[in-house]
Formats: structure tokens, C-alpha cells, sequence
């Protein structure tokens, strides 16, 4: 496969049985095409979204015990560093079952707070180009490898279009909630 042709495997929807039921909320999201496409352009769309955002609504949550602007954008960089990391072992064929994670403990540990919004959106975007990376180099087979994910069986190719759908999940709750 080249960076240019897309597969079926890219080309084509995950299944319900390749990722959790609780996923399909972010699957469902996401266009129909090539994934590797649609990861590559929707990631300037969601910077330019964030990159507009007026600056006293960075530190500002929607709703008391919510998290900030600032926290959900360092949340969806975290979440695909988590997916990305999943479909990484798993297109590899390493069959270890792999453990969930706290996202509300990724955020309270982290300090998104103390930095700029400018600079979590570089990092969300270099983190993208990362994963753009891994993603384009998987050849078919590498993309229905499975493996198990927080006691849950799930696909490289379920795992990429979770990270879509998270993106768009997030940046539709952006334009609703915070801006």
C-alpha cells in the first residue's frame, strides 16, 4: 500500500464487533473514505477551530466540575496517544492484553492548566501527524489484526476510526459548550 491508494481495509467501516459497543458513538461519526485521509484532514479543521477560540475561554469550563477548554483539548491529545499506542502493539501482532486508563486521572495529573492553548494545539497536531504516519504505512492485514483493550476485543483499523470519531466527538462539543 502507498501513502496514495487506499485499501479496502482503510477504505472500509470497522464492524461493530471491532471495537466496544460504547465506541460506536464516535465511530458513527466518521465520514465514509479513507481513513488515513480523513485523519490527515480533519486535524486542520479541529486546530483552526481551537486557534479561534477568544483567550479568556481557555481556562473556562461549560459547567462546574467540568473540565476546561485547556483539559479537553489535552484530553483528546492523550486519548489518541493511548489509541495510537493500542493499534501500535496490535498491528504488530503482539497479543497482550492491554489495560484501560483513567482519563479523569490523566487530566487531574497533568498541567494543561499551565499552558497555553496555542501550545496544546501544536501538540494536538503533531500527535496527528504521528499517528498519520503509523496509520499510512499499515498494510491490509496489519489493520484487522485484533487484540484486547480494557477486557475488550478491538481492531487496529476500530482503533483509528475511534480516534476520528473522539476528535470529531470533541470538537462538536467544543463549538456547542465552549464557544
Amino acid at each position: 500500500m502507498t501513502a496514495t491508494s487506499p485499501t479496502i481495509a482503510t477504505s472500509s467501516r470497522p464492524g461493530a464487533s471491532e471495537y466496544a459497543p460504547y465506541y460506536d458513538k464516535y465511530v458513527q461519526r466518521v465520514p465514509d473514505g479513507d481513513i488515513v485521509a480523513v485523519l490527515r484532514n480533519q486535524i486542520a479543521e479541529t486546530a483552526a477551530l481551537l486557534r479561534t477560540a477568544p483567550a479568556d475561554r481557555a481556562d473556562s469550563a461549560y459547567a462546574p466540575g467540568k473540565w476546561t477548554l485547556k483539559e479537553v483539548v489535552g484530553h483528546m491529545i492523550d486519548v489518541e496517544r493511548v489509541m495510537s499506542y493500542r493499534a501500535l502493539r496490535f498491528s504488530r501482532g503482539d497479543a497482550t492484553d492491554l489495560p484501560g486508563f483513567d482519563e479523569n486521572a490523566f487530566v487531574a495529573n497533568s498541567n494543561f492548566s499551565q499552558r497555553t492553548l496555542s501550545d496544546l494545539v501544536d501538540e494536538l497536531e503533531a500527535v496527528r501527524v504521528a499517528t498519520v504516519h503509523l496509520a499510512k504505512h499499515m498494510d491490509a492485514d496489519a489493520l484487522i489484526h485484533r487484540g484486547t483493550a480494557n477486557n475488550t476485543p478491538v481492531t487496529v483499523r476500530g482503533l483509528l476510526y475511534i480516534i476520528a470519531g473522539h476528535e470529531l466527538h470533541h470538537a462538536a462539543l467544543i463549538r456547542e459548550r465552549y464557544l
